[in-house]
């Protein structure tokens, strides 16, 4: 399927999604009521109102497009991919469990897909008022300022690397504490804010085990539009438009990006 998505199209979907956030958002935000999906994770009312929400504008704005959500079931997920149409990728609040305790570090992310490829991924934090959004092509943005690649230390002890330990390999995680191959180590809670911030250079490294699709289908294609690399631990695209779960190894700096494949392992593909 082919899609003429503009500039017009993306100025509507940033007011969609901005205006959806602060009045679904805000307005719950740190309330501490929430219960649990069936994998255990943290599920909240504005989770909900949220998606249903954006499935409802975004459905009257490009009738065309179908969404996968988080919070829709497997086989509904797996529905939308099945047909082959465009669709909308939607994590109505990523870093759920930061939204619930009142951190304040959680964003809307939405991605659009067509032909398994992300053509227009957008990240939005109420918080901060931050809109980061890229298209295919054209490079990526924070509130329309293009972001440009940064080149970071590569020196070990000024390093300051964004990872998820929890979903990392135990051997792995052990390395990291024991060698620390950099100056400090972040873990903001949210997939999506580290894919921005990462592209913004807030970080130098990122490093993360598991997400799911609508975790980074928006953020890596953000990341890649400034310039930077990446790749899963078993050497693959992170991005492939399939509901799996992937890991990731990401920087801007190539040679930095370089040195981590080597000191982690990771085999490359030819």
């Amino acid at each position: 399927m082919s899609l003429d998505f503009t500039n017009n199209d993306l100025e509507r979907l940033k007011e969609i999604v901005r205006l959806a956030a602060i009045e679904e958002l805000l307005p719950e935000f740190g309330k501490r009521e929430f219960t649990y999906k069936e994998d255990h994770s943290v599920i909240t009312k504005a989770d909900l109102a949220m998606q249903e929400r954006l499935e409802r504008e975004l459905k009257q704005a490009w009738p065309d497009i179908a969404m996968l959500g988080e919070e829709m079931s497997d086989a509904e997920q797996y529905a939308v991919l099945a047909s082959g149409d465009a669709y909308w990728c939607v994590d109505p609040v990523d870093g759920t469990n930061n939204y619930a305790a009142g951190i304040p570090l959680f964003v809307v992310s939405v991605a659009l897909i067509v032909n398994g490829e992300t053509l227009q991924g957008l990240i939005y934090d109420p918080i901060r008022d931050e809109m980061f959004s890229a298209r295919k092509g054209e490079g990526a943005f924070l509130n329309n300022k293009k972001l440009d690649i940064v080149t970071s230390t590569r020196h070990a002890e000024r390093i300051v690397a964004e990872i998820e330990m929890k979903r990392l390999p135990e051997e792995l995680v052990m390395r990291l504490i024991k060698e620390q191959p950099y100056g400090s180590q972040r873990n903001s809670g949210s997939s999506a804010i580290d894919w921005c911030w990462i592209a913004a250079g807030r970080f130098d490294i990122y490093l993360h085990g598991g997400q799911k699709l609508w975790d980074y289908a928006a953020g890596h294609l953000i990341f890649s539009e400034v310039g930077g690399r990446s790749i899963s631990l078993d050497g693959e695209p992170v991005f492939r438009g399939k509901l799996e779960t992937r890991s990731v190894l990401a920087a801007q700096d190539s040679i930095l990006f370089d040195e981590w494949v080597q000191w982690i392992g990771i085999p490359i593909q030819n």
